[in-house]
């Protein structure tokens, strides 16, 4: 049952909220995109998809990424970069 998708996910909404907070509400609205499209409970984000949120530190995450979503049972989906 492994359904692999290609998604960008827009990170705009991010920098609403106050610049030491901006990685990890990108890290959250990623995590509510998997769980709207794929309908999971539990997402698993790689280690690649957090280095490049972090990467430009926490005030200025990408204001959109590429990803690519593996759904691996019924309630776990992979996300990893594309």
């Amino acid at each position: 049952m492994s359904e692999e998708r290609m998604y960008t996910i827009p990170l705009r909404y991010a920098y609403f909220v106050p610049r030491p907070k901006r990685a990890n509400k990108a890290i959250k609205l990623i995590r509510e995109f998997v769980r709207r499209h794929l309908k999971v409970e539990r997402v698993v984000i790689g280690n690649d998809v957090n280095e490049k949120i972090w990467e430009r530190n926490r005030e200025r995450p990408p204001r959109r990424i590429k990803v690519k979503v593996k759904k691996v049972d019924e309630d776990t989906a992979e996300v990893s970069l594309a």
